[in-house]
């Protein structure tokens, strides 16, 4: 299989499909090669498509690789399978390997043909165990190896297991007659769940062979190190003319010259006195090492030339570059084909530049990210991008990510930006705006805008949105959020684009005709105002003479809030409702002494409820008429209560994580309760797909949606819908509190890394009794009192653990016994 972009590896991809990509002065494809005929296969057919005439080139018939080669080129990509099925000619009514050609590996085919036979298996296929598998597709097996279920790039939520699929099989013939010539097919997505669900036998062979997919640069730099380090086992080529060190024909090293293994050199690379190349390191085809010039840890390709004193470090060098006297290049970086790096010039750590650029002497190319900060791969946390307001996110970080945004849709689209009050934020805003408009993309900007009204705006009239603010959970964080055109934050297939445009910098460009137009939205408020009162039955709350405390925590919610309870003829009490950052921070720091406050003006006053607003209104707390403070599962339960009340046969969502008692007070008033995935975006979507049917949702973070309105988080809608039930109920708040249930639950964090969460969650399946089992969100084990959920944090190196019980402490026991389990499947 060698027909990808490798998009993730450019610039190095721009001119080089990836299979022909060198490990080790070798093409990866070549070593994949070397790997069959060492098992005795010597037919091979490779899928091609993207700048398939350089890999037909480079191969040729296969004879001087001591194979026969075969091509099939598809015009337009056809999945995994689609492309196989366009070379079912080649393959005889055989068994056939399938085996990806831009993977480094050691395996022992072998004995994976051998398990193949002696099982019978229509489908054989490789499995292995990785420290992270969100990248892969993870792969459930029984204890006979026999496949019994595929996830294809699971969330955290879904990993139950660290064994993924290494897109490696050995396949019958019969496979073939599940596609039609022509049609996109995909092994994992469309071929094996079919098998498995038609009772075909699919088994899985795990190995602990040397395996890794050069999918991104990281990887790429750690495979030819690893080749290097001898663990791929792969030929080297050359000849080793002392350990660690293999030399191509024609080399000219000068006696001076200093060499530390292990290092891998091309044919006719010269070294000069004083040079010091190594460890970790090769150096293509004709490429010279000037005097007193250091190269280590890297891989340069061919025709590379490194000047006099430079220092090249721990980076990635494609072809024919040119890197002049006293040049410096920092760990990290990659350089395309054909760069000038000018004499004295200096590569900050992690840069990349791409193919035929040139650097003037004595300049300082720098990274976008600050003080050397080397961003994860992962740019998306489990609500949008964050980080640190001006070190981590910066303005020119802000700008690359409205270029990324912007290249991911289509030019001449509108994304709509808003933001809260922060400078922070107003700075920010701005440059992602810029970056927007950089690549044809039009901008409507609301400015300062709660949340909920931005997300009502994009879901009316735009293709996107961009929402900045500071942080819920951390006052010197920025958070920004990326919209859809539904006004729901974007999916994981849409974070994966942009996170690729956004690493690689491959952004669009555009004329100066084509840059995109920035204007204001007038009126967004008066919109969404009039829209909100028109979906609410507003007599009755008139009608009920409520007053009501409103704590607008210092934030944008007071934008809104008193417009429309003043048109509900709510007498209302403000408190805290004008900008002000510093008081703020210390809401933020100390939110307990603002209910407190709360609390005492409610009673003080008499009120119908006091409400506290997050500072960016999607969030929400209750005070009583009694003085009783509502929030998290219990605002969740009684929202719940109000709904199911109001609407006979009424359909609620809610997340995995809330305890029984709610499932079972909806329940009882004969509403139906759909059970989600405690990530707010999945909910969303799922209540966006469903908003006929569904009349109440809640997130795993206490959040509402009311979908009437909008299917997305709305915590200003979703106060005022509470006083509008409220009224309709005709009674006290504190009666419909004193109708909810107890419960008892408990939740603890554990540090897991990163590399251990995925082998933590399978063993911790594998003990399980399958039919306690729910695969929902996590693992939730449930018994007769209540249940345990052990579910992996999207964003820290966490797993949480929530469990309910007949009471406290058996609940906290339910806790200790997963905990300690847990914790001792970390510290095996």
């Amino acid at each position: 299989m060698a027909g990808g972009e490798g998009s993730r590896l450019r610039p190095l991809t721009s001119r080089l499909p990836k299979p022909l990509a060198p490990v080790a002065n070798k093409p990866v494809m070549e070593h994949i090669i070397d790997l069959l005929k060492r098992h005795g296969i010597t037919e091979v057919v490779a899928t091609l498509h993207y700048l398939a005439d350089e890999i037909e080139s480079y191969f040729g018939d296969g004879s001087a690789f001591g194979v026969k080669m075969h091509y099939v080129v598809e015009d337009t990509p056809l999945g995994t399978a689609g492309a196989v099925k366009m070379a079912s000619h080649y393959l005889h009514d055989d068994t056939f390997l399938i085996i990806s050609g831009d993977a480094l590996t050691n395996i022992d085919l072998g004995a994976m043909l051998e398990r193949h036979r002696s099982t019978q298996a229509a489908a054989t296929i490789a499995l292995q165990r990785v420290a992270n598998p969100l990248e892969y597709g993870v792969v459930v097996t029984d204890d006979h190896g026999r496949i019994s279920r595929f996830l294809e790039k699971p969330s955290w939520g879904e990993i139950f297991s660290d064994t993924i699929n290494t897109g490696m099989y050995v396949l019958e013939p019969s496979i073939l007659n599940y596609m039609e010539a022509g049609r996109n097919y995909d092994f994992s997505k469309d071929l094996f769940p079919r098998m498995l669900h038609e009772g075909k036998p699919i088994h899985g062979y795990i190995t602990d062979a040397y395996w890794t997919d050069i999918g991104n640069l990281q990887a790429y730099h750690q495979a030819n190190i690893d080749a290097l380090a001898g663990k791929a086992h792969v030929e080297m080529p050359g000849i080793q003319t002392a350990p660690g060190i293999w030399q191509g024909e024609g080399c000219q090293i000068h006696p001076e010259a200093r060499l530390i293994a292990p290092i891998v050199l091309g044919r006719n690379v010269s070294i000069d006195a004083g040079a010091t190349v190594g460890p970790d390191t090769s150096i293509g085809d004709s490429s010279i090492v000037a005097k007193s010039a250091q190269v280590s840890r890297t891989e340069a390709w061919h025709g590379t030339y490194f000047g006099e004193f430079a220092i090249v470090t721990d980076c990635t060098i494609a072809d024919k570059n040119i890197v002049k006297d006293h040049v410096q290049v920092s760990a990290g970086a990659v350089i395309g084909s054909g760069c000038v790096l000018g004499s004295g010039s200096v590569v900050r750590a992690n840069i990349k530049l791409w193919p035929d650029k040139s650097v003037t002497s004595g300049s300082i190319v720098s990274m976008s990210l600050i003080y050397g900060i080397k961003w994860p791969d992962s740019l998306f946390g489990a609500q949008g991008v964050s980080g640190l307001a001006n070190v981590e996110i910066t303005p020119e970080f802000a700008l690359k990510l409205g270029q990324g945004f912007g290249s991911h849709l289509k030019p001449g689209q509108t994304v709509l930006t808003s933001r809260d009050a922060h400078p922070a934020s107003r700075i920010m805003n701005r440059c992602v705006i810029s970056g927007l408009l950089s690549v044809g993309i039009n901008v409507e900007d609301l400015q300062a805008m709660p949340l909920p009204v931005a997300r009502y705006a994009t879901g009316s009239s735009g293709d996107g949105a961009v929402h900045t603010r500071v942080a819920p959970g951390d006052s010197n964080d920025l958070l920004l959020e990326l919209l859809d055109s539904t006004g729901i934050n974007i999916d994981k297939n849409a974070e994966r684009k942009i996170e690729n445009l956004f690493f690689r910098e491959d952004f669009r460009r555009t004329s100066m005709d084509e840059v995109g137009l920035l204007t204001f939205r007038p009126r967004a408020i008066e919109t969404y105002s009039n829209d909100f009162l028109a979906t609410l039955k507003s007599r009755a709350i008139a009608d009920a003479g409520f007053r009501v405390v409103v704590d607008y925590a210092f934030g944008n919610a007071a934008l809104v809030v008193p417009r429309i309870l003043g048109s509900l003829k709510v007498d209302l009490v403000a408190l805290n409702a004008y900008y002000d950052e510093a008081k703020a921070r210390t809401f933020r720091a100390d939110r307990d002494k603002y209910l407190t406050q709360l609390r005492n003006v409610t009673q003080t006053l008499d009120a119908t409820l006091g409400v506290l607003f997050d500072h960016d209104g999607e969030t929400f707390a209750l005070v009583d008429d009694k003085g009783r403070i509502v929030e998290g599962d219990r605002l969740l339960a009684l929202l719940t209560l109000l709904v199911v009340r109001t609407k006979q046969g009424a359909r609620v969502a809610l997340p995995v994580t809330v305890p029984k008692g709610i499932e079972t007070l909806a329940e009882a008033h004969g509403a139906a309760v759909l059970r989600m995935k405690s990530d707010r975006r999945t909910i969303m979507a799922q209540t966006a797909q469903e908003r006929d049917c569904i009349d109440f949702a809640g997130s795993g973070g206490f959040e509402a949606i009311f979908p009437e309105f909008q299917p997305a988080v709305d915590g200003l809608y979703a106060a005022v819908k509470l006083m509008e039930l409220l009224a309709l109920e005709k009674r006290r708040l504190s009666e419909l509190v004193d109708m909810l249930p107890e419960w008892h639950v408990a939740r603890r964090s554990i540090l897991v890394p990163w590399e251990r969460k995925g082998e933590v969650m399978r063993t911790f399946l594998t003990e399980q009794n399958a039919d306690d089992v729910e695969l929902i969100d996590g693992i939730r084990v449930n018994h007769e009192s209540g249940w345990v959920l052990v579910l992996p944090d999207a964003s820290d190196p966490t797993v949480n653990v929530f469990s309910e019980g007949r009471s406290d402490e058996e609940a906290a026991r339910y806790l200790d016994e997963v905990t300690a389990r847990i914790e001792r499947l970390i510290s095996a």
